[in-house]
């Protein structure tokens, strides 16, 4: 195998894919090209316990240096696939160097979706997505004190808590009627929204974004944000999170089937046979989303690396893991199993006025999801009965007094 497997995007994919590519005994040459100059790091704590000093990188960090070398993982850190030459099997680095490859995975990720308002640019308006952005959050925030949060979902809202954890005054701007719209009923919803409020968070939502406002010309600083109905809400510091766009030109450009990301089969192929997609930037058949998703969590983008390691190393299976996520906001812990777009009945489980709830989600009476506040034990459960698709029924889930681990076991 002269060409071994070349990997793009050093990412949480990326770097699953080649270790796990290892732990199949594949004996080819790995090569893991990333953009950013960093070893391959998490991004969940880059919003939350790394701008808070409770996470150094050496904790952040997916391996050490010497993991790579040890398992004959060329590592290539600050450089990019700029091209592919599908019949050639071979890709481009902007660098000027060229890998060729039996097999190449495409773990491209995601980049920020830009806030499309006059004064975006100013100095003070700042995305978190990767680690070089949230230092420079974090370095920002120590001189700040008033933070405007734009965007009310997982990122948005973990920056608000870990911003409010710092003294700083934060008001979250959402343009939705709720918080986490598309990913939480209202009920969670409310309960988020109670939550930043009680720690002194201002949540406001239906807030159209038009513009920034700021000192001297076009990129002066930050001043303040204008709203549609002319409402303005001083910043010194402006943080964007209204999500992320797949990074699938590359795919495109080389002539594969892209639509909201790299297309790819069960067996996340793309349209030849020679290349996969995993992650971010992946748009895969799900079981549980009953079509073609593209997920943006870690047990995602491990999963689906592990998945194509094993077909790689020739053990083809279909990709059917139960997606899982989850966001942590001040001390509260919101874990969420399934997909619950397009649920028609939600039923909780415990009392949200005690701050340890579950809400378990039905479609035509058939369990597709389950969100757990602060109940860890729900959520693993609940992985279990959708993996198993155990009969929950919603009466079950809301009574308390029936063991649900019960239905799984007998599943």
């Amino acid at each position: 195998m002269a060409g071994g497997c070349v990997i793009v995007g050093a990412g949480q994919a990326g770097f699953e894919a080649a270790a796990a590519l290892r732990a199949e005994t594949y004996p080819g040459s790995i090569a893991l090209i990333g953009e950013e100059p960093h070893l391959p790091y998490q991004r969940p704590p880059l919003s939350k316990g790394y701008i808070l000093d409770k996470q150094g990188m050496d904790e952040i960090e997916l391996r050490p240096a010497q993991f790579f070398r040890d398992h004959g993982i060329e590592l290539m850190t600050g450089d990019r696939v700029i091209a592919i030459d599908r019949a050639g099997k071979r890709v481009a680095l902007a660098s000027g160097a060229s890998r060729d490859y039996d097999a190449l995975v495409l773990a491209c990720g995601a980049r920020n979706r830009l806030l499309p308002v006059p004064g975006a640019d100013r100095d003070g308006v700042l995305y978190l997505r990767t680690l070089d952005e949230s230092r420079t959050v974090k370095q920002r925030l120590q001189d700040a004190s008033s933070i405007v949060v734009v965007g009310g979902g997982f990122i948005g809202l973990e920056i608000a808590a870990s911003a409010r954890s710092l003294g700083k005054t934060v008001t979250v701007l959402e343009a939705q009627p709720r918080l986490m719209p598309r990913v939480v009923a209202p009920l969670v919803s409310a309960f988020y929204d109670t939550l930043h409020h009680d720690r002194g968070v201002a949540v406001v939502c239906e807030a159209c974004v038009t513009g920034i406002a700021g000192s001297g010309e076009r990129g002066g600083r930050v001043a303040s944000v204008t709203l549609s109905n002319g409402s303005s809400y001083p910043a010194d510091l402006v943080v964007v999170g209204i999500g992320v766009v797949p990074n699938s030109e590359l795919a495109r450009d080389a002539g594969l089937e892209t639509a909201n990301g790299i297309v790819v089969d069960q067996y996340l192929q793309t349209s030849d046979p020679a290349i996969y997609g995993i992650g971010d930037c992946a748009a895969h058949p799900n079981a549980f989303a009953g079509g073609r998703v593209r997920l943006e969590s870690v047990q995602n983008a491990a999963d689906q690396a592990r998945t194509v390691a094993a077909a790689v190393a020739g053990k083809r299976a279909p990709y059917a893991a139960v997606p899982w996520f989850w966001t942590d906001q001040f001390d509260v812990r919101l874990q969420m199993a399934g997909l619950s777009g397009g649920y028609d009945e939600a039923v909780t489980r415990g009392s949200p006025d005690s701050q340890k709830f579950s809400v378990y989600y039905f479609k035509q009476s058939r369990l597709i999801a389950v969100d757990s506040i602060n109940r860890p034990a729900d959520h693993i459960l609940a992985r279990r009965l959708l993996a198993s698709h155990a009969p929950v029924t919603p009466q079950q889930a809301g009574d308390e007094s029936v063991n649900l681990k019960d239905i799984g076991r007998h599943a």
